[in-house]
């Protein structure tokens, strides 16, 4: 079901020989978002060595065409709504005075953001409906794999905010409410997480994010 052959590095998890074969049997005769080939793009896009900055978000958009494997990342040409992703882009401009309309967040990949999901599969229209499966062991090994350097953690929403014992170093952690709209008045508006972790990485030597739309 699932293709493993472009994971690179994350390949050695013990997740994809321990835990991936039981999730792949209770998903065999679901519809589930994103598609299959997609499901891991986030780990895909950004390896362990190339990870400056992890974001954790909730499960991916449960609207058809909208996940693409990237947390809170919508493909470009989608045209429905934005939901969490246009409050991102609403903090952008008043934490960073700069525009973002690109809704695919590839470039952010590119850049060394990984864009992670406590659940990497949600089925259409049923959202968290996959919160238990098996995916949060995925998420735990990412997480201590990368404690191997500092590295910026941004954690958005509940589910996110429960994996930060898995992190250990000096690392900057950053947590807010989720930017859903359900949420986003709770304490994501105004929390400037783009400034925080640019300038964290300019103080450790990194070259900031270009969280604005590509030059």
């Amino acid at each position: 079901m699932f293709d493993t052959s472009r994971l690179g590095a994350w390949a050695d998890l013990p997740f994809f020989n321990d835990d991936l074969p039981n999730i792949s049997e209770q998903l065999a005769e679901q519809a589930f978002l994103p598609p299959a080939r997609l499901t891991f793009k986030a780990l895909e896009d950004t390896q362990p060595d190339a990870t400056k900055v992890v974001i954790i978000g909730q499960d991916p958009y449960h609207t058809l065409g909208k996940a693409d494997g990237l947390a809170f990342s919508i493909p470009d040409g989608f045209g429905g709504r934005l939901d969490s992703l246009g409050n991102i882009f609403k903090e952008i401009q008043t934490d960073l005075h700069q525009s973002r309309t690109k809704t695919s967040l590839d470039d952010w990949a590119a850049q060394g953001v990984l864009l992670l999901n406590t659940a990497l599969t949600v089925p259409p229209g049923q959202a968290k409906a996959h919160a238990k499966i098996g995916w949060s062991k995925l998420v735990v090994q990412v997480l201590q794999h990368l404690t191997n350097k500092p590295r910026a953690f941004v954690l958005w929403g509940g589910p996110a905010k429960t994996y930060v014992k898995h992190i250990t170093g000096p690392h900057l952690i950053h947590s807010s409410a989720h930017p859903s709209p359900l949420s986003v008045h709770r304490g994501f508006f105004g929390s400037r997480p783009f400034s925080t972790v640019n300038q964290w990485l300019i103080e450790q030597g990194n070259t900031p994010i270009n969280w604005a739309d590509p030059q």
